[in-house]
């Protein structure tokens, strides 16, 4: 299937939006550039958040989680970060990203920082990840989310996903057929 976004575009998406409060923050392409301004975004984010995200209690990242958060080709993984100002400089305030486990299959996963969670940050990702996973010819988004994380599944609700079966009690498998 042709795509109508290419590769190098998406490597260079770039777009200002504003949060449901009015706040403008940009969604852009990660760039290799982010590493320590994603891992000061996951140091202001709450054991509870990063428990959510990545399922374990998650502090530090080994060299090779380090490089495979930051190796997105734009083809089988795409990351996006949001950004907005805070104390005066822009820094992330959360992520997305999806990677491609199947042809035509691709998981999503989500990181806000606890200080921005609520104010539609995740759902701005999921969108804008949403129409690229789309523009590239991906015909289905899933998400493994635990059964506690109430606020993430009502994101994901909101944007369509519906629940699947999940091996793990501890999770709900959501899927969005594009």
């Amino acid at each position: 299937m042709t795509s109508d976004i290419s590769m190098s575009q998406i490597a260079t998406y770039r777009v200002q939006t504003v949060l449901k409060d009015g706040t403008a923050i940009h969604i852009r392409a990660l760039r290799a550039s982010d590493e320590a301004d994603m891992l000061a975004a996951i140091a202001r984010t709450g054991p509870q958040s990063l428990q959510s995200r990545f399922f374990v209690l998650k502090r530090h990242f080994s060299e090779k989680e380090r490089a495979f958060f930051m190796d997105v080709d734009f083809s089988n993984h795409v990351a996006l970060a949001a950004r907005a100002e805070e104390q005066g400089r822009y820094a992330i305030i959360g992520g997305g990203r999806y990677v491609i486990v199947e042809p035509g299959r691709a998981e999503m996963a989500f990181v806000v920082v606890d200080a921005w969670q609520g104010r539609g940050v995740g759902s701005l990702l999921l969108r804008h990840l949403t129409d690229i996973a789309r523009e590239q010819g991906v015909r289905e988004l899933t998400a493994e989310v635990l059964s506690d994380n109430r606020p993430m599944r009502s994101v994901f609700a909101k944007a369509g996903f519906k629940p699947a079966r999940s091996d793990d009690p501890r999770t709900v498998r959501l899927s969005l057929a594009l």
